[in-house]
């Protein structure tokens, strides 16, 4: 069975991942591609690289154009999202790309986002612990017609670290988050200090002092996993590169933990799991080599001399950490193989 699919938000750097990634899809056919100040164009003036797609006209981002398709992506601004997911049938199956739905807080969306909790839809991170006993995130997502993606930061600082709190070996009120990523995270409207020759060349914290908006959603995921609140500092940076996020993530070990238990306690998440990838002793991953891949390279390290867990991990922003999250929860949502259209490795050199 193929499905139809429109993609809201379809020019922008989130909606053309997708669109890339649902190029490659063998049961999803892409009808509509949609958007709002780029309506009337054609594609391939303003996603030059999406050769298929290149003639398809853009439509406007109303409910009317997007009724009528099996699944509807949202690549949409945060607070964007919920007014026309609300408009849409509720057999569609609605991707939404942004934070509209994600978080279970009311009082944290609104301290950190500013205006009116949409609700919660179940996470589109398949590989996630959500409690101490093992299970996933991927339990939740069968059959579900509105599936929230998760933020790129958060993805890779839940997969660092859900496995060690999940386990019991290190606490969950002292962990320092510090993250880098690529210029694409801020999205593709022109800002002048994302110019190349504010970025190139250097690197920049901001959202320091705990205020970046993905912070209650990272403590949201560690507390599933941990079964208990969860404290953390989250310092995002800014690194001179297209795409990408490196983080290295560090947690108070509980007395007598041992590396090989964390270590087991990875193995035992992630072995078996077709993009999450604990590599061996002694190699720490890249951004590099996940670029443009669904993957994620994870290593760690036990630092007896701090008492902590170091545990570095490098996703791609763009594809595991948006577009790539959203296809591979649809797959699930639909009883589809969840690879499909997620094949690719890393790009090299």
């Amino acid at each position: 069975m193929t499905y139809t699919a429109a993609v809201s938000g379809a020019t922008g750097y989130a909606g053309g991942e997708v669109l890339r990634l649902l190029c490659g899809h063998p049961d999803i056919e892409i009808a509509t591609v949609a958007a709002h100040s780029s309506a009337g164009q054609r594609l391939g003036v303003l996603q030059p690289h999406l050769h298929a797609l290149a003639d398809r006209d853009v439509v406007e981002s109303t409910a009317q154009n997007l009724t009528g398709h099996d699944v509807v992506f949202l690549a949409l601004p945060h607070g964007q999202s919920a007014a026309l997911a609300e408009q849409l049938p509720a057999g569609t199956v609605v991707i939404d790309a942004g934070a509209d739905h994600r978080l279970e807080s009311a009082e944290a969306w609104g301290a950190f986002y500013g205006s009116d909790h949409a609700g919660t839809w179940p996470y589109g991170l398949p590989e996630l612990l959500v409690d101490p006993n093992g299970r996933k995130q991927r339990e939740n997502l069968p059959g579900a017609t509105r599936i929230a993606v998760p933020g790129c930061y958060p993805t890779g600082s839940l997969l660092a670290l859900a496995p060690a709190l999940a386990a019991g070996l290190v606490s969950p009120q002292d962990i320092v988050i510090v993250s880098a990523s690529g210029t694409s995270g801020a999205g593709k409207a022109l800002k002048p200090h994302l110019l190349g020759a504010e970025t190139m060349g250097g690197m920049s914290p901001y959202g320091v002092g705990g205020g970046h908006r993905h912070t209650p959603e990272i403590e949201q995921g560690l507390g599933w996993a941990a079964g208990e609140g969860v404290r953390i500092s989250f310092t995002p940076t800014l690194a001179p590169m297209p795409r990408g996020i490196l983080t290295t993530a560090t947690a108070v070990l509980r007395p007598g933990t041992t590396e090989e238990a964390v270590r087991e306690a990875y193995r035992a998440a992630y072995d078996g799991e077709p993009f999450v990838h604990l590599l061996p002793e002694g190699q720490w991953p890249t951004t590099k080599s996940v670029q443009a891949s669904n993957h994620v390279a994870l290593q760690l390290a036990v630092d007896p001399h701090a008492g902590r867990l170091v545990v570095s991990a490098a996703i791609d922003n763009l594809t595991k950490g948006t577009a790539g999250a959203a296809v591979q929860s649809l797959n699930l949502a639909l009883g589809l193989p969840e690879t499909s259209g997620l094949a690719a490795q890393g790009v090299a050199p």
